[in-house]
């Protein structure tokens, strides 16, 4: 088993701050972690290291649509009409589009400092949408794409049968989505197969949303997974919570907490528009609710009610969604900036007094993100997987920052390039902030979508 030497200036520790330390890698995990020491002759040698981020919500075919959708339609645009330049858009992907444009976004990824991906992945079929003659085609590509790159992945098969409420039949855009329970099924046993060759690969599993299944349907999808992360789309818009009160009297969020026992294997996505009592009953449930700023904030979705959910004591996970930009200081730069324009103050995020906004939003993301993929214990400490990433100490935005003020500094005045080198399972993916691969991606990228746009 090969020992590799790490050492850094500084490190945030799950037990915080601390200088000269010294981490030793094995297996993909950190085997050791000293502070106060040297370095090694054979260590190499960085300024500040911080733990990799979980990405908890991804639809990674969606970076290859980013800024197509940003022309004005006759009549006004929402998330409605984005999904309609999406479906279109989604027609025309092949499995191997799908895998170059999530290789492509894994390594931005990757390069921002996200070190896992839970992978919401409902593209299962080809465009008429039939089945592939293999089925699990679509996840072995996504599955490929994580392994090329190098990053952490939480499958998540999603099952999608209904356009509404009610159990309403699907609506043509959606043909490359639907499954019924039994093909479902099948779907989950393919996608074990398709990270079974990953470094620790984990399975959840997603019923879209309670517009796509039914009650019964629900049930069976969530006894189709054991252990593993629950994900759902939840009240991320106002005409969703019209329509599920229509159909039976409750908001989307009420209904789940009144009929399931959600926990913290759940991870509710976006719950944007909650009332004050499914605030403070989801944050009491332990579940995580999977926060997407950028993505929320470009499709006009809503506000997630932030103050209230963490006074509550809740917790949440970082999510890019359509991947319209990636990177996680943006998502968490932009969860503290809309609290600032709704109750018009700043810091407003800070769990007291004198804390480090940054700081307390980094914490909250990187513990709800493990918990939401699967992949406890998170941080910096022995026994851990060994995901991790370095800063640029000398970038303009961070030099002579120590401590939390480099947080700060990196999530509210950096930009791309505070990222410097990002350590996955113990290998060093990324150097000066261009992932190893970078070139050989992005040509692969750059030829699927001169093909799909034309």
């Amino acid at each position: 088993m090969p020992v590799t030497g790490l050492w850094f200036g500084s490190a945030l520790l799950s037990e915080g701050w601390a200088d000269n330390v010294r981490l030793t890698l094995a297996d993909g995990k950190i085997l050791r972690v000293e502070t106060g020491v040297p370095a090694s002759a054979a260590d190499e040698r960085h300024a500040v290291a911080l733990p990799g981020l979980a990405n908890v919500h991804s639809h990674a075919f969606q970076r290859g649509m980013a800024g197509l959708a940003e022309r004005r339609g006759p009549e006004g645009d929402n998330f409605w009409t984005w999904r309609e330049v999406m479906y279109r858009f989604l027609d025309r992907l092949t499995p191997e589009d799908v895998e170059a444009i999530a290789a492509q976004a894994y390594t931005e990824m990757l390069e921002t400092g996200f070190t896992r991906v839970g992978e919401f992945h409902y593209l299962h079929h080809a465009p008429d949408g039939a089945p592939y003659a293999n089925l699990a085609e679509m996840a072995e590509r996504i599955a490929a794409a994580a392994s090329a790159t190098g990053i952490g992945l939480t499958l998540l098969p999603v099952f999608y049968a209904h356009a509404n409420f009610g159990g309403l039949p699907p609506a043509p855009g959606q043909r490359r989505f639907i499954s019924d329970l039994d093909s479902f099924a099948r779907l989950m046993d393919d996608g074990r197969r398709a990270i079974s060759g990953l470094v620790d690969g984990r399975l959840g599993v997603a019923p879209h949303s309670l517009r796509a299944v039914t009650p019964q349907e629900l049930h069976a999808v969530i006894a189709m997974v054991e252990e593993g992360p629950i994900h759902i789309h939840a009240a991320e818009q106002m005409k969703e919570v019209e329509d599920c009160l229509a159909w039976s009297g409750a908001r989307p969020v009420e209904w789940l907490l009144d009929q399931f026992a959600v926990d913290a294997r759940w991870c509710l996505i976006h719950a944007t528009h909650l009332s004050e009592s499914e605030t403070t009953r989801l944050a009491a449930s332990g579940a995580v609710a999977g926060l997407c700023p950028v993505t929320e904030a470009n499709l006009g979705d809503g506000v997630f009610p932030g103050l209230a959910y963490l006074a509550a004591g809740g917790s949440f996970g970082l999510g890019t969604d359509s991947n319209i930009q990636i990177d996680p200081a943006a998502e968490l730069r932009g969860l503290e900036y809309e609290q600032r324009l709704i109750h018009r103050a700043r810091n407003v995020l800070a769990a007291a007094p004198g804390r480090s906004t940054g700081r307390d939003l980094f914490d909250s993301a990187l513990a709800g993100g493990a918990q939401a993929l699967s992949a406890l214990p998170a941080g910096l400490q022995a026994g851990a997987a060994a995901d991790f990433f370095s800063l640029d100490s000398d970038h303009p935005a961070l030099f002579g920052h120590r401590a939390d003020a480099l947080i700060d500094s990196w999530i509210f005045a950096s930009w791309r390039g505070a990222v410097d080198c990002v350590w996955r399972a113990g290998i060093k993916l990324v150097e000066k902030g261009r992932h190893r691969n970078r070139d050989a991606f992005a040509a692969r990228y750059r030829q699927t979508i001169a093909r799909i746009v034309s």
